[in-house]
């Protein structure tokens, strides 16, 4: 009995398992072993190696196959006519198992079962594992083999068990588990989640909230107030944001008073920050109307919090909100007058804004100025370079996503802001005599590339060959010396790595003719060009060449030819070259030449044409060629007048 108690609680667990064909297996087994006394427990050994079989063969595992065919062996030697019924009706739902045995079997294999559950440290492999149970999670929510709803979720619940085995110290996939069991109607069990979720990371505050948020939705208001007194403790650790949302509840749940009194004990707390004073502060202004609280909650803040830039634009945005426009100059001045130059920026910046908006020209321009000489002090503006920028009239005459330039000026001026803010943060290096600007810039990038974060994966340029468009096959433009179409490998490895004579290694690979012409290319501080793209345009285009020294290619005189070789006819015949069918152009007198050139200028433009294949259209050609005809020997003759070909005969 304790044995078949042992074998079925291990069937009851592993039987969703895409690996658990050996229990089902070994559970029938041990089901044929079971010794029968009588015809009443055989039958009841039959029935239950029947329904055994009849799950393990709907159930997508490794041995679906194999359990098909020892189900179709058992009802067969039970009884040939009961088996061609029971096969006939399981044999949709086992093709069905198969096609998501399949299915399942892709997202299972990019899950590595050896891996530890230990925090994660952020690698490369443990995102792409948290991936691989994200896809499974999905793959199976999804109920691909369309179960019915019990049956989804035990597999569901299972996949989840699986999962948090080895990434158990990954919080969203507990938030994911207890609220996959809140939306499914089983509040408890997500609450169980949860209880095991802060078991296992109890310093996660995220899943706290998280856990206290269930208890409020579902009216549990105690519970969830025990969760957050629990996150605060005794008050010495507890952070400022947990203040804030302990306040937050508490005037959701108990009313305004319970989150005032709250407040107060709040503000002695040593670890009170400036965020509970204006959390507090607008939530009596929005939530209980109440905007005298608010001021003097902001009021009593300010004495504690003066040296804080950030409360005090909170406070400047509430008064904003008040329309109080006496009290914002006033807190301006307050401020800027207690805060050193090197954290007054933002506040500079906030009191400007104020004046371009709801402030008068000479106010404006007044505290531009006073934001100018005191911040130039600092260095945070270049040292007065941006004095009467172009970027104070931008900043004046602009509202919201509207500008008074066009999107090249504000370029323009955004790189002229960073580099007056930065110019005394350029390290200038002296440049290499061939192409200076190149060369310099191109070192200068690579010394900047040489420490790469450790957080970014980076390509082995051990490994990497130097393009060459001249490895393609085809003949070597004529005058560039050949080179060999690799470099070495520790030329790479120098290039790749930013050292100093990476750009010489690249010199020394470049043909001479390019590196005549990056040697007069002017230096570029402009964003840089699609190298891929002109590259393509320069190896498309057609670029005549040349060789030094050989002599031009005289063109020899020879006949003219007629008009049938101008047609392109198969049946014209050459004129000899003996025959002499014009005089000489250099014998005619001027006007004679002119004329006669003119004739032959509109003659070629004639015969330049294709030929019509018209009968009329040919005579026409015919008529207007007149008298080029007539200073030629010979006779044209047309052929048919379907083919409309051409050819000339000579006399």
């Amino acid at each position: 009995m304790k044995k078949l108690t042992r074998q079925a609680s291990a069937f009851v667990v592993l039987g969703a398992d895409i690996a658990s064909g050996p229990v089902w297996m070994e559970y029938i087994t041990f089901l044929k072993s079971l010794p029968a006394q009588t015809t009443q427990d055989e039958s009841q050994r039959m029935t239950a190696m029947r329904k055994a079989y009849q799950k393990s063969i709907v159930t997508p595992t490794h041995h679906v196959e194999q359990l098909w065919k020892d189900y179709e062996n058992f009802e067969n030697s039970v009884s040939h006519a009961l088996a061609k019924g029971l096969l006939s009706e399981y044999q949709p739902k086992h093709n069905s198992a198969r096609a998501v045995y399949r299915e399942r079997k892709k997202y299972v294999d990019e899950i590595d079962w050896n891996m530890l559950a230990v925090p994660s440290s952020g690698s490369y492999k443990e995102e792409v594992q948290w991936m691989a149970w994200k896809r499974l999670l999905a793959f199976e929510k999804g109920n691909p083999q369309r179960i019915d709803t019990v049956s989804s979720n035990k597999r569901i619940a299972f996949t989840y068990e699986q999962c948090l085995m080895y990434l158990y110290h990954y919080p969203d996939i507990w938030y994911d588990y207890a609220t996959w069991h809140a939306k499914s109607g089983s509040i408890d069990s997500a609450i169980k989640v949860f209880q095991r979720a802060l078991k296992a990371l109890p310093d996660s505050e995220l899943l706290r909230y998280a856990y206290a948020e269930l208890e409020e939705s579902r009216g549990a208001i105690q519970p969830a107030k025990k969760i957050y007194e629990n996150l605060l403790g005794d008050g010495v650790n507890a952070t400022a944001l947990s203040h804030i949302q302990f306040i937050r509840f508490l005037r959701r749940t108990e009313g305004v008073e319970a989150a005032r009194k709250y407040f107060v004990d709040a503000r002695k707390s040593p670890n009170c920050t400036y965020h509970i004073y204006v959390a507090y502060a607008m939530m009596a202004f929005c939530l209980d109307k109440d905007p005298k609280m608010a001021h003097n909650v902001f009021e009593a803040g300010l004495k504690r919090f003066m040296h804080e830039p950030g409360y005090i634009l909170e406070y400047a945005d509430f008064l904003s909100r008040l329309n109080d426009d006496r009290n914002i100059r006033a807190l301006f001045e307050r401020a800027l007058s207690s805060l050193p130059p090197e954290e007054s920026v933002e506040v500079w910046k906030k009191f400007t804004e104020f004046e371009q908006t709801y402030g008068d020209l000479a106010s404006m321009l007044k505290v531009e100025q006073r934001r100018k000489e005191a911040l130039s002090r600092t260095g945070e503006e270049g040292a007065s370079a941006l004095e009467s920028s172009l970027q104070d009239v931008v900043s004046r005459y602009s509202f919201m996503d509207l500008w008074p330039c066009s999107s090249k000026d504000l370029d323009h001026l955004a790189r002229q802001e960073w580099l007056s803010k930065n110019i005394n943060k350029k390290v200038e290096k002296p440049a290499q005599t061939i192409g200076a600007g190149f060369v310099d810039n191109g070192s200068s990038a690579l010394e900047i590339n040489s420490n790469p974060s450790a957080k970014v994966i980076y390509p082995d340029t051990s490994r990497m060959v130097i393009y060459d468009p001249r490895q393609k096959h085809g003949p070597t433009a004529p005058g560039l010396p050949a080179i060999p179409t690799t470099l070495s490998t520790s030329s790479v490895v120098s290039i790749g790595s930013g050292t100093s004579n990476a750009p010489n290694e690249f010199l020394k690979a470049t043909p001479p003719a390019l590196v005549a012409f990056i040697a007069n290319l002017p230096a570029v501080e402009g964003p840089s060009p699609d190298i891929d793209f002109v590259l393509s345009i320069c190896l498309q285009s057609n670029i005549p060449t040349g060789k030094s020294g050989a002599p031009s290619v005289q063109v020899q005189a020879g006949p003219a030819p007629s008009t049938s070789d101008l047609s392109g006819s198969s049946k014209s015949h050459p004129i000899p070259s003996s025959s002499s069918f014009k005089p000489t152009r250099d014998r005619m007198p001027g006007k004679r030449k002119d004329i006669e050139r003119q004739d032959d200028d509109e003659t070629a433009t004639v015969q330049s044409q294709p030929l019509p294949r018209d009968v009329f259209r040919l005579r026409q050609l015919q008529k207007a060629r007149g008298t080029g005809s007539l200073s030629q020997t010979g006779s044209a003759s047309y052929g048919s007048a379907l083919s409309g070909d051409l050819s000339g005969s000579t006399g």
